[in-house]
């Protein structure tokens, strides 16, 4: 853990309008060695990573560090900074006594240009703080924030991308920046396309920061630290770690999903060519299909390939099928496979049929038979293997499935998502999950000999 020092010397002249100060104040901001890039200009400054990092500490320190240089050598128009959250209740869930402190911690004052309001904090030269929700803008409200030369967008994995879409070209004065800091979550949400995708903004500094970059880390967090890799193992690769959410707090296999990767059970799973294969499906007509590809190996159940697609017909689906050399796997499906279709009234299974592959169809598992999935699937799972690569789609989604509950608490079955397709045609395969026949040693001692 190395630290770095930076000191920031601000020897503007007062003018007869300024509020603040014109002595001369050199900060002393000791600053962890991860964030130095930071430092340097750019349109966007981003620190993404685990719990205990110190990101929210840095970017509080820049904010104060900015708006004592902003005025400039001789004076002028203050910092205006707006510190973001996509949704805010109220300024307790804002970054506002966070940068209290650091102005406290450098014995800024009023003298200093720095005065703390309940709702803002007024900085050196005129200068404006303020604390707000994006979900609270909209394209016409959004344009009160022009003119500001800093966003500071705090928790920023949960940020929609309409907000980003508003917020970017609002700021747009002559070197605006926006700061970024988050816990990763998925590689699905536009912040984590917009700075780690195949594409990203020219103008990008991009630093991962975990509690091991940490130079002031404290005994009270180490025991936080090794308290969450105890009771949540589940949890902790992405709480300190910074990596995406393999499975979410409560999700039905979430303790399972842990215990199979520490186990080296997801990883690489090859396919055995002399062995069979099938496909498990979960049908949808208006949403998403799902597809698990798997081998049984003795009691082994080795899902070796996965398929998602929404609104894609039949012929999609079964061209993924052949592309990727799965044609002579047997199509199982859920008992809804029978149904026939309401245009040519020819049943799923039969259009499948049809089409060159074997098919099997599951019977109705009655009332309840997505809980009856989890079940099984649960109390299997210690058999089951994953392919990590082929299977990163659908492993998200497993580590997604969680219950729904009503306004009173209680659970009511599994929440319809995104990621409940491929939990279906997962509980599907568990559910026809079956114990490979055993050789049994017969005693012969007494064949032939007379009772």
């Amino acid at each position: 853990m190395n630290g770095a020092i930076r000191s920031k010397q601000n020897t503007a002249e007062r003018l007869p309008t300024a509020k603040w100060s014109a002595k001369l104040s050199v900060l002393t901001i000791p600053t962890a060695e991860v964030f130095l890039p930071l430092l340097e200009p750019a349109r966007d400054k981003v620190a993404y990573g685990g719990r205990g990092s110190g990101k929210s500490h840095f970017f509080a320190g820049l904010a104060v560090e900015d708006a004592l240089a902003e005025p400039g050598d001789h004076g002028g128009e203050g910092l205006r900074m707006v510190c973001i959250r996509e949704v805010q209740q109220d300024l307790a869930q804002s970054a506002k006594l966070l940068v209290e402190g650091k102005i406290a911690e450098h014995n800024l004052t009023e003298a200093d240009g720095f005065k703390v309001y309940k709702d803002c904090i007024e900085l050196p030269g005129d200068g404006l703080m303020i604390f707000k929700g994006m979900n609270q803008y909209s394209a016409d409200s959004i344009k009160s924030l022009e003119g500001y030369k800093r966003a500071w967008w705090e928790e920023a994995h949960t940020a929609h991308q309409r907000s980003i879409e508003l917020l970017r070209p609002t700021l747009r004065a002559s070197g605006s920046q926006l700061w970024w800091s988050y816990n990763p979550r998925l590689d699905t949400d536009p912040i984590d396309v917009m700075f780690r995708g195949q594409e990203t903004p020219s103008d990008a500094i991009v630093v991962r920061a975990n509690w091991q970059d940490n130079p002031w880390w404290t005994k009270e967090l180490e025991r936080e630290r090794l308290d969450t890799l105890r009771m949540r193992p589940e949890q902790y690769a992405h709480i300190w770690d910074g990596d995406y959410v393999k499975a979410v707090e409560g999700a039905y296999y979430a303790q399972v999903l842990a215990k199979a990767r520490n186990e080296g059970r997801i990883g690489v799973v090859s396919e055995d060519s002399l062995l069979a294969k099938r496909a498990y499906w979960d049908i949808g007509v208006s949403d998403a299909t799902a597809i698990w590809i798997t081998q049984q190996l003795g009691d082994k159940l080795r899902f070796i390939d996965h398929y998602e697609a929404v609104g894609q017909d039949l012929s999609a689906h079964l061209a993924w099928l052949r592309a990727n050399g799965h044609e002579s796997a047997e199509c199982v499906l859920p008992h809804d496979g029978a149904k026939r279709d309401a245009v040519t009234a020819i049943r799923f299974e039969d259009h499948i049929r049809n089409a060159g592959f074997n098919v099997r169809t599951v019977e109705n598992q009655g009332k309840g038979a997505a809980i009856k999935r989890v079940e099984a699937a649960r109390n299997k799972f210690n058999r089951f293997w994953f392919d990590e690569d082929k299977c990163s789609k659908g492993l998200k989604a497993l580590g997604w499935y969680h219950e729904k509950q009503n306004q009173g608490g209680y659970g009511v079955g599994p929440e319809h998502d995104w990621a409940s397709h491929s939990a279906d045609a997962f509980g599907l395969a568990a559910v026809d999950y079956r114990e490979p026949l055993s050789n049994v040693e017969l005693d012969m001692t007494n064949i032939g000999v007379a009772v």
